[in-house]
């Protein structure tokens, strides 16, 4: 797996001033608002951000699918309530980390039909990373 990418990597494309409503529609002008580059607008440390390929369905509850591809952050440290990338006794899984108050750790799903994974003391946990966005295609 290549480490970073440099930001030409990625190309800017031009992205319109206007937003666009998703409840009643509004009328909208056809307005260029500059360029997006796609690597500053999802990627804030290149030197630390990978992608994975989801398989599954255990987070469609977070709007993440079988197919989406993750962006995942591992300088960013894990707080309860983020979406990670972790290793579970030589598992890779991604699941909410959740962190409760009595010292307590669970991987929990998006999903009723999975049960939330109880980490114990003699589980091995590893938190590869935390998953800043996906990206997504309808077609």
């Amino acid at each position: 797996m290549k480490k970073g990418f440099e930001s030409s990597e990625l190309s800017c494309f031009p992205i319109s001033s206007d937003d666009v409503s998703a409840g009643f529609p509004s009328p909208a002008e056809n307005h260029s608002g500059g360029s997006l580059d796609l690597t500053a607008y999802l990627i804030k440390h290149p030197e630390a951000t990978f992608f994975l390929r989801v398989r599954g369905d255990s987070m469609t509850g977070a709007g993440i699918f079988d197919g989406d591809i993750l962006i995942v952050d591992r300088s960013l440290s894990p707080v309860s309530g983020d979406i990670v990338i972790s290793v579970l006794d030589g598992e890779f899984t991604v699941k909410r980390l959740i962190m409760r108050n009595n010292g307590t750790v669970e991987l929990r799903p998006e999903n009723p039909r999975f049960k939330p994974l109880r980490i114990y003391e003699e589980s091995q946990l590893d938190i590869w990373g935390v998953v800043t966005g996906a990206v997504k295609s309808f077609r």
